[in-house]
C-alpha cells in the first residue's frame, strides 16, 4: 500500500481502495482468468475493474434501495464477472449474497433456502445461466416470495451515474453463508469494518507487496476463495490469476503450472489439494516446473496432515519448492475468514502427542513413533500441526465448556475468539436457537464467538484437535450429515427411513495417527427385516456410492448394514452419531454386513470413476437385480 499511503483521505473500505488503485495504477493488471486452467480468457486492470464495478453499481442503485440483498449465482467459468458483480454491489450499498451454482437437487434446495432466508430481492447471474436457474429455482421457491431476475450483461452495459455511498465500518457489506450443526442455512453478517480488519490481518501475516502474485482455484462463493484470494489481492494491489475449481480437479497439475508460469508468490487450499498434486503430477510434469517463487503455500479449511506436507515437500523439492513455504492457518466464515497464522518463511511447528490422551481431551507430548518398530500394545502417537497465533486485536481463548472458564496452556477446550474481524452475528437468527456470537466467559468478559472447534494453546501457538458438532469436513467443504442420511435412506427400497447415521472415521479402525490414513465418510444404515435375505452387498454399495457422489460430491469409505434398532439412540429416539462412530471403530456394532473401500479415492479419482461407462454399466446391472429381487 506504499503507493498511496501519502494520499488523503486514507481508504477505509474496499470501495474507496478500488477507486484509489484505479487512479494510481490504472493499467496494472488486477485479475487474469485461465479458461480450462491453461489459456488466458480474460483480464481486468484496476481501471477496468473500477469502471465496470461502478457501472454495475449505478444500475443496481436504480433497481434497489440501500441495504437490499441480492443473490449472486455465477458459473465457475465466470470468475471475472462475479468479481465485477460483487464489487458493484458493495459500491451500490446493495448486500451481495454469494452462492454456488446448483449442480443437484440438494444444491437447488440450498440456493432456494438462502434466497428466502436472506430476503433477497433478486438474483444476479449470467445470461447463459439464467434459463437453467429459473427452471431449477422457481418450483423450489414459495409463491409468496417473488424474485427479480437480473443478468450481468444488462448491468455491465449501464450508463454512468453512480452515486458514491456513505459507508461506515458498521455498514453491512455482504452475507456469507456457512454450514453449521443444523440443516438451516445461516448467513454471517460481515460489515465493512470486519472485512477491512480481516484484510489488515492477512496483510500482516502474508506481507504481500504490489509485486506479489497469487494463483487461486478455490470457489469464489467460499470464504477462502473470496476473501483470501480475490479481496486480499485487491487490498494488497497485487495480481491474482484464477481458474475454475473444476479445471483443477480434472487435471491437478494445472495449479502448479500456473504458479510456475506467472511466478506466483502465494497460493493455497485445503490439505486434500496438496495430496492430489503429490499423487497425480508425474516426474515429467514436475521436471518442467519452477516453484522457487512460491513463498506462501497456505493450507486450511480442513485438518492439516504432516504426511501430506512431507510427501509434497519431498516430491517438489527438485523444482524449487521450500518446506518453510507451508503456511497452516485457521479461520472460519463466522470470523470473516482469518483467525490465526504463523510467521512467514518459518516452518510450521509440530507436536507429537499420545493419541489415547487426545481421546480423553488431554495433551500428552511424547516422542514420535519410529517407523518399523511398532509392536502390539505400543503407544500410539499423532502429529498435530500448529495453526499459528492471532493477529492484531484478535484474541483466542481455550474454554472449558462446562465452567466457561479459560483453560490452562496445554489443556484442551473449545476455541473462543474475539476481535474486530469477527462477524456481527447470523442474519435474522431465531432467538430460540443457540447463538455462538457474543458469548461471555465466567469471568464476565464478553464479546466472544464460540467456534465449535476443540484445541489447545502451547507456547502461544494454536493446535486444533477436533470439533464439537457433527458437521463433516470432506475435501475442504462442510456437509450436513442429515442431508447425506436423507439421500441414502431414499436410495434403496430395503433401507429403513430414519435409520441412517453418517460420520467421518478412519476405516481401518485406528483412531488418529498419521499411519491410520485420512478420515473417510462412513454410512451405517438399518435394513428392514423382510429384505435382509434378498440383499446383495455389491449392488447396495454401487447404488449408495453413486447417489453420494451425484448429490453430495463425496466418496464413501465404508458402509455398515445393521438390523432395525441397531443404531444407538437417545431416550427420545435421536440417533447418536458420535456413539455410533465409536461402536463402528470398536467393532461393537451388530452388523449384518459391512463393506470397506479397498482404495482411498481422492476427488480427481472419484470424478474419473463416475465418468467411466463401465461404472454406470455395473450400477445399471445392480438396479436391475434389485428390481428382480423385489419382484
Amino acid at each position: 500500500m506504499s503507493d498511496f499511503i501519502h494520499l488523503t483521505p486514507e481508504p477505509s473500505n474496499l470501495v474507496e481502495l478500488l477507486e484509489r488503485r484505479s487512479h494510481v495504477h490504472p493499467d496494472r493488471q488486477a485479475f487474469i482468468f485461465l479458461q480450462d486452467g491453461e489459456t488466458e480468457a480474460g483480464h481486468l486492470t484496476y481501471a477496468g475493474l473500477y469502471q465496470q464495478a461502478t457501472a454495475m453499481a449505478a444500475w443496481l442503485q436504480q433497481q434497489f434501495a440501500p441495504g437490499d440483498r441480492l443473490t449472486l449465482v455465477y458459473s465457475y467459468e465466470a470468475a471475472l464477472e462475479f468479481i465485477v458483480a460483487f464489487l458493484g454491489c458493495l459500491a451500490a450499498q446493495v448486500v451481495p449474497v454469494p452462492c454456488h451454482p446448483p449442480r443437484n437437487q440438494q444444491g437447488v434446495a440450498d440456493v432456494a433456502a438462502r434466497l428466502v432466508g436472506s430476503g433477497s430481492a433478486g438474483v444476479l447471474t449470467g445470461r447463459s445461466l439464467l434459463p437453467k436457474l429459473q427452471r431449477q429455482l422457481v418450483p423450489a421457491l414459495p409463491p409468496a416470495h417473488p424474485i427479480c431476475w437480473l443478468t450481468h450483461e444488462t448491468g455491465r452495459a449501464s450508463a454512468a451515474g453512480w452515486s458514491r455511498p456513505d459507508l461506515s465500518p458498521d455498514s453491512l457489506a455482504f452475507l456469507q453463508y456457512t454450514s453449521g450443526s443444523t440443516g438451516t442455512p445461516k448467513g454471517v453478517m460481515v460489515t465493512h469494518g470486519c472485512l477491512w480488519a480481516n484484510q489488515q490481518m492477512l496483510h500482516g501475516a502474508f506481507q504481500h507487496t504490489e509485486a506479489s502474485v497469487g494463483v487461486g482455484w478455490l470457489p469464489l462463493f467460499h470464504d477462502m476463495g473470496l476473501i483470501g484470494n480475490i479481496l486480499y489481492s485487491l487490498y494488497a494491489g497485487s495480481l491474482c490469476v484464477l481458474m475454475s475449481p473444476i479445471a483443477f480437479v480434472q487435471k491437478p497439475v494445472r495449479w502448479l503450472e500456473a504458479i510456475a508460469r506467472y511466478g506466483a508468490t502465494t497460493s493455497g487450499g485445503p490439505n486434500f489439494a496438496y495430496g492430489l498434486l503429490g499423487r497425480y503430477v508425474t516426474e515429467n510434469q514436475r521436471d518442467r516446473l519452477d516453484l522457487s517463487t512460491w513463498d506462501i503455500a497456505f493450507c486450511g479449511a480442513e485438518p492439516v496432515r504432516q504426511t501430506t506436507l512431507d510427501q509434497f515437500a519431498e516430491k517438489f523439492r527438485p523444482c524449487g519448492f521450500r518446506p518453510e513455504a507451508f503456511y497452516p492457518c485457521y479461520g472460519m466464515a463466522e470470523a470473516t475468514l482469518f483467525i490465526t497464522g504463523g510467521a512467514k518463511h518459518l516452518p510450521p511447528k509440530m507436536l507429537h502427542v499420545d493419541t489415547q490422551s487426545l481421546e480423553q481431551n488431554r495433551v500428552e507430548i511424547c516422542e514420535p513413533a519410529r517407523p518399523g518398530l511398532a509392536r502390539p500394545g505400543a503407544r500410539r502417537t499423532q502429529t498435530l500441526i500448529s495453526c499459528g497465533h492471532p493477529w492484531l486485536d484478535t484474541r483466542v481463548e481455550i474454554v472449558n465448556r462446562d465452567t466457561r472458564m479459560p483453560c490452562a496452556d496445554g489443556e484442551i477446550g473449545e476455541i473462543w475468539v474475539a476481535g474486530s474481524g469477527i462477524g456481527k452475528g447470523y442474519w435474522q437468527h431465531p432467538p430460540e436457537q443457540e447463538n455462538p456470537f457474543g458469548v461471555t466467559l465466567a469471568t464476565g468478559e464478553g464479546g466472544f464467538l464460540r467456534t465449535g472447534d476443540l484445541g489447545f494453546v502451547q507456547a502461544g501457538e494454536l493446535f486444533i484437535t477436533g470439533r464439537l458438532h457433527d458437521v463433516l469436513v470432506l475435501w475442504g467443504f462442510n456437509h450436513y450429515p442429515q442431508h447425506i442420511e436423507q439421500t441414502v435412506e431414499s436410495c434403496y427400497p430395503a433401507f429403513r427411513a430414519g435409520g441412517c447415521a453418517v460420520f467421518a472415521a478412519p476405516i481401518d479402525g485406528e483412531l488418529g495417527g498419521d499411519a491410520a490414513g485420512e478420515e473417510r465418510l462412513v454410512i451405517v444404515q438399518e435394513v428392514e427385516r423382510s429384505a435382509r435375505q434378498r440383499l446383495c452387498l455389491p449392488d447396495v454399495v454401487e447404488t449408495v456410492r453413486w447417489v453420494a457422489f451425484r448429490e453430495h460430491f463425496v466418496d464413501v469409505g465404508a458402509i455398515a448394514l445393521v438390523k432395525p434398532g441397531g443404531l444407538p439412540r437417545t431416550s427420545s429416539g435421536k440417533i447418536q452419531r458420535s456413539r455410533c462412530r465409536q461402536q463402528f471403530l470398536e467393532g461393537s456394532l451388530a452388523v449384518i454386513d459391512v463393506w470397506r473401500s479397498p482404495d482411498s479415492l481422492d476427488v480427481s479419482s472419484l470424478v474419473r470413476r463416475y465418468l467411466s461407462p463401465r461404472t454406470h454399466l455395473i450400477r445399471l446391472v445392480a438396479r436391475l437385480r434389485a428390481k428382480l429381487g423385489r419382484a
